[in-house]
């Protein structure tokens, strides 16, 4: 899997579960394991989302279910109105990331071949996260939840649509693989309260979503949704603090492995090493992209999907990410050498090599000179 998985008969979706032990090695407990956690996010999905549009819909339809003590004005931070708002918030800053996934393809805006039927059901009318976000009047400024303070998540390479109405609307009954997506995030977030939805979450599920809802085995593709939403969960159990603001600091933080990336760079090649100290270009500036998004945000969106196969590959977990960034690094050492601060910065904010096996052949190169 370290070289690249080859695309054909569905191989690499096999692989990317089971290297994030989302499948067992046992083949033969396979399909009773994929029947069972496709059942529990149907679960999630009726009690997450389902149920809070449905009490939502009874309670404009008949007045006497409106007690105080479930009533949209109850203080009570217990009453599944304050829930249901403040889901709202996470929901809408989710609304806003997922919307502008890889706005340089046009996957994520097209409709999936499998909507959700248990939401869609036009005989219940459930309320959709969508139609959610339309209603929703909060202001999305009240959801600060980014870490801008550190440095800007999103590349200067991905522009996006200036407003939310040059989206196409899709007809009733279809719903958008960013629909999706936004659902996986959100289930997320209710599960994980302590860490619920971050900004950069959104490009972390994005390549692995795309990877499942594009198998050609239609019966794995079929179940992308839950697939992708239990894999998701599996690498975030394993990358999850780089997200959490108060560990940044410590030895399992991302500011402990930005300096590993300078530390291991310094073993490698001291004179750029220095150069870049020199100039005082921190790690943060750039580094904190590359490895808390897993390089997601610094190439094409193929090229991401083959250097995650290294990544999911390696059996110290991600320590190939460090060597992957020294490379990107040296791969640029003459430019970087002859470049003042802001020429160093741009180059480094908007990577200018796009051959992905060369940096991964150079990465495996800096490996094997240990």
């Amino acid at each position: 899997c370290s070289t690249g998985i080859p695309f054909d008969g569905g191989l690499r979706c096999l692989c990317w579960k089971i290297l994030l032990n989302y499948l067992p090695l046992e083949k033969a407990l396979w399909s009773s394991l994929l029947k069972k956690q496709r059942d529990l996010y149907s679960q999630f999905l009726k009690e997450m989302i389902i149920q809070p549009g449905i009490a939502k819909a009874n309670l404009g339809v008949s007045r006497e279910d409106v007690t105080l003590e479930d009533h949209p004005l109850n203080p009570n931070p217990d009453s599944r109105w304050n829930t249901y708002f403040k889901d709202n918030e996470v929901l809408l800053q989710i609304d806003k990331d997922v919307r502008r996934l890889y706005p340089d393809m046009a996957f994520f805006q097209r409709p999936t071949d499998y909507p959700c039927l248990l939401i869609l059901d036009p005989q219940n009318e459930f309320e959709t996260l969508r139609r959610r976000v339309e209603q929703t009047t909060l202001k999305s400024q009240t959801v600060a939840r980014n870490r801008s303070g550190v440095t800007n998540v999103s590349s200067p390479l991905k522009t996006t649509p200036s407003s939310l109405s040059e989206y196409e609307v899709l007809p009733n009954g279809c719903e958008a693989h960013w629909e999706v997506v936004e659902r996986i995030l959100f289930i997320y977030a209710k599960l994980n309260p302590g860490i619920a939805y971050v900004q950069g979450m959104n490009e972390i599920v994005g390549p692995l979503y795309y990877t499942f809802a594009t198998d050609p085995n239609s019966e794995w593709k079929e179940h992308a949704e839950a697939d992708t939403f239990f894999c998701f969960t599996n690498l975030m159990a394993e990358i999850r603090d780089n997200f959490i603001k108060s560990l940044d600091d410590s030895q399992c933080g991302i500011t402990y492995k930005m300096e590993r990336v300078y530390s291991t760079l310094k073993e490698k090649d001291v004179e750029l090493y220095l150069k870049l100290q020199e100039q005082n270009i921190k790690p943060q500036f750039f580094a904190f992209r590359w490895l808390t998004l897993l390089l997601s945000q610094e190439f094409l969106l193929p090229d991401v999907i083959r250097i995650w196969d290294s990544l999911f590959a390696d059996d110290k977990r991600f320590d190939f990410l460090l060597l992957v960034c020294c490379a990107m690094l040296t791969l640029i050492r003459d430019q970087l050498l002859e470049g003042d601060f802001t020429l160093n910065m741009r180059l480094l904010q908007d990577y200018p090599i796009s051959d992905v096996h060369l940096i991964l052949k150079k990465a495996k190169e800096l490996q094997d000179s240990k």
